[in-house]
């Protein structure tokens, strides 16, 4: 089962979602607010993805919590990520063992159809 992890008011998300709808592909959504990934979940990401495309540092809250300043390594990352869901780059989609973040129609052609 497809499952996708964001928000249900980020345009990526809303994308990502627009293109399983087109290809009639069952998939589970699970909103980082109402269900928080926790570090296990996490660990399994990064098992298939890099801390550095799955962090955000482009978004409103890394901004807010001047991250910047802290000059974070990986695991200063991966733990800013278990504590606030909103700094994970969205969306994240996992299929087996598969992670894919971000949009990425070609991406989702390759791994999906």
């Amino acid at each position: 089962m497809i499952k996708v992890y964001g928000i249900k008011n980020c345009d990526s998300v809303r994308k990502a979602i627009k293109y399983l709808k087109s290809h009639e592909l069952a998939f589970e959504f699970i909103d980082f607010r109402e269900t928080p990934v926790s570090d296990t979940e996490i660990a399994k990401w990064l098992e298939e993805s890099d801390i550095n495309t799955l962090f955000n540092t482009r978004g409103t809250t890394y901004r807010t919590l001047k991250l910047k300043e802290l000059n974070l390594d990986e695991e200063g990352k991966r733990t800013w990520l278990a504590k606030e869901n909103m700094l994970i780059k969205r969306p994240v989609i996992t299929l087996d063992n598969d992670v894919i973040v971000g949009y990425n129609e070609s991406l989702y052609n390759e791994k999906l159809l």
